[in-house]
């Protein structure tokens, strides 16, 4: 049988309350006697009921996290950084993901309910309606890459905008004629902003060549299959600049089909640096994004909101990217850009 509560305090020769105090790190106990106890039931090998601690706390211990997709080098990282910074706070992850569905999203927040003390937010789905039918006004949140801005709730963005046209100016002053954009899914934050810089710093340094947009999802299949039409266009091709470096990868695979060089006949960029990004061949030009970093701040953000519940919210965050210059884009590598 499961070594209980009243175990430990027979063991111990303490009241049950006085465990509990002990091992929830009360003052009203000395710590000769926190001391004592935790060593018995460490010796016991109790283990303390989730549940009943709940039920004392009014808190889960528990952060949840709703992600449009949990597939993907992106992901990966920006779980391993919320991560990280809830295992420093004693804190565990409840991961859920709503591939790119309204209706899943909803779901899994309302399963979440109860069950978490806050949330970590990142879908394309988030608006005020969103929110307020799936989301209880009691549950801190903090919003990732989102359009809406709220003051009830933390807000943490990339620079998507400042970073896709940081980039489109470095291809097109690396003597590029054009650029051509291979953007990511039309109903994304993220993808709206990057294709907004794109044009943008296109009209403002290459204002006689045509902005050229060919539709992409993310995935490294769209941009595999985006890298296909461009090679079969029969001209000669720009620099590409894909949204992400997935699809950047995917335009490597078709370019090499094709007999295209890279960067010799074509250079190529993406957009994230995820890790993989310094290790194909060639190694890939991107807009950097710290994404365990901006896991880390938005869990930091949440844990705050918890332990301060009427805390004033402040503005959105903004989380500044950098170009980093590789081979593919036909220089060598060099310093990072600030953008």
């Amino acid at each position: 049988m499961a070594v209980t509560i009243r175990d430990v305090a027979r063991e111990a020769r303490v009241s049950v309350a006085s465990v509990s105090r002990a091992l929830n790190g009360s003052p009203a106990v000395t710590d000769e006697t926190r001391q004592r106890i935790a060593s018995i039931a460490q010796r016991l090998r109790y283990v303390p009921h989730s549940a009943a601690r709940s039920l004392i706390t009014k808190r889960t211990q528990t952060i949840g996290a709703l992600l449009p997709d949990l597939y993907g080098e992106f992901f990966s990282e920006l779980i391993r950084g919320i991560d990280l910074a809830a295992r420093a706070k004693g804190l565990h992850l409840l991961v859920s993901s709503s591939h790119g569905d309204a209706d899943e999203a909803a779901a899994a927040l309302r399963a979440m309910q109860g069950r978490v003390d806050g949330m970590l937010i990142l879908s394309p789905h988030v608006d005020a309606a969103f929110l307020r039918a799936n989301l209880p006004e009691s549950t801190p949140a903090v919003l990732l890459n989102s359009a809406f801005d709220s003051p009830q709730f933390d807000v943490l963005n990339i620079d998507n905008y400042g970073g896709a046209w940081a980039m489109t100016r470095h291809l097109l002053d690396a003597g590029h004629a054009s650029v051509t954009f291979v953007s990511g899914p039309e109903d994304n934050f993220d993808a709206q902003q990057r294709e907004r810089g794109y044009r943008e710093a296109m009209a403002a340094f290459a204002p006689k060549a045509l902005a050229q947009v060919v539709a992409g999802d993310f995935s490294e299949e769209s941009g595999y299959l985006a890298g296909r039409a461009l090679a079969k266009n029969g001209k000669p091709l720009p620099a590409v600049f894909a949204a992400n470096d997935m699809m950047a990868v995917g335009c490597l695979r078709a370019f090499a089909e094709s007999r295209l060089r890279v960067p010799q006949d074509v250079a190529l960029a993406g957009f994230d640096d995820i890790p993989i990004a310094r290790y194909v061949a060639p190694a890939l030009t991107t807009v950097r994004v710290r994404i365990v970093d901006l896991g880390r701040r938005a869990l930091e953000c949440v844990a705050a909101a918890i332990e301060k519940p009427g805390r004033a919210r402040g503005a959105a965050q903004t989380l500044a990217c950098e170009v980093v210059v590789r081979a593919s884009s036909g220089g060598e590598a060099k310093p990072s850009k600030p953008v």
